[in-house]
């Protein structure tokens, strides 16, 4: 016989008083990161989408990196009087690692409301969204990637030991790509004005930032450097490629934004979680 109580009663319970907000994020991030496949899948397809009809695809880019390499790299080694092979290691390094991390920054600002048509109709885990942005920006990059090794062989520059230093920088990277996608990504999508600020934010970083130029020209300013946080975590992937290592101070630099910017995606995160689904 048919229990009328059983087949009235709510299929869940909510309680307000007790919303559970580090439970459900906890769950979040971890049921996320169990479907990698599952965002990777869906960043190879982003790819496919963006580049369809293309014969070379996101080549496209590793060609337009090259040739502001060549010509930039010919510029700018004339007016700060360097030879090629003293200043091309340095700007490949560091144009490659600045456009992955400005593209991922710029891209983080969408990472949720590019997916609006998912999240309003599939329980997916958010988590998966800013994985998908992630990864998608790390398959672009790894087309520029050969680039540095190219400049390498042309320059005579040959990496010591240090260069396995490089792998915890891109971690680094990594870790900071997927916090930016989240945070980022849920403050604009309450606030949409905050993505336009973010890309011009990101153009002025660019000058500031020692990407086409050398943190000595400073003088005694270089010390300052370490306090602009896109240098700390740019140079600790081109401290171990071309410095030799990089100044301990930047890597210290590095993990301190690092734990901060996860430390804010985080609680932003737990507390704003169940507001997403409206906000987008």
């Amino acid at each position: 016989m048919l229990d009328r109580t059983a087949a009235t009663s709510p299929a869940y319970i909510v309680d307000a008083a007790d919303p559970q907000h580090l439970r459900r994020a906890i769950a979040d991030v971890t049921l996320g990161f169990s479907r990698w496949r599952l965002a990777s899948a869906l960043a190879w397809l982003d790819l496919r989408n963006r580049y369809r009809g293309s014969v070379l695809g996101p080549f496209w880019l590793t060609l337009s990196t090259a040739a502001m390499l060549l010509g930039l790299g010919l510029l700018y080694a004339a007016l700060f009087k360097m030879s090629l092979a003293e200043y091309l290691p340095h700007l490949a390094v560091s144009l490659v690692i600045w456009n992955a991390i400005a593209q991922m920054v710029n891209e983080a600002t969408t990472s949720l409301t590019s997916s609006e048509g998912i999240i309003r109709q599939m329980p997916l885990p958010y988590t998966v969204h800013a994985l998908r942005c992630v990864m998608r920006n790390g398959l672009v990059a790894a087309h520029n990637l050969p680039l540095i090794g190219v400049v390498f062989l042309a320059c005579g520059h040959l990496p010591g030991p240090e260069a396995l230093l490089a792998i915890p920088g891109f971690i680094l990277i990594g870790i900071n790509a997927f916090a930016a996608a989240l945070l980022l990504g849920m403050i604009c999508a309450r606030f949409r004005d905050i993505g336009p600020i973010v890309a011009s934010v990101m153009q002025l970083a660019f000058f500031l930032t020692p990407i086409l130029w050398k943190p000595r020209l400073l003088g005694h300013w270089e010390a300052l450097m370490p306090l602009n946080p896109f240098y700390a975590v740019l140079e600790t992937v081109r401290g171990p490629l071309v410095e030799g290592g990089g100044p301990l101070i930047a890597w210290v630099a590095a993990v301190i934004y690092t734990v901060l910017l996860v430390v804010i995606a985080a609680a932003f995160f737990i507390r704003f979680r169940g507001r997403v689904a409206f906000w987008v």
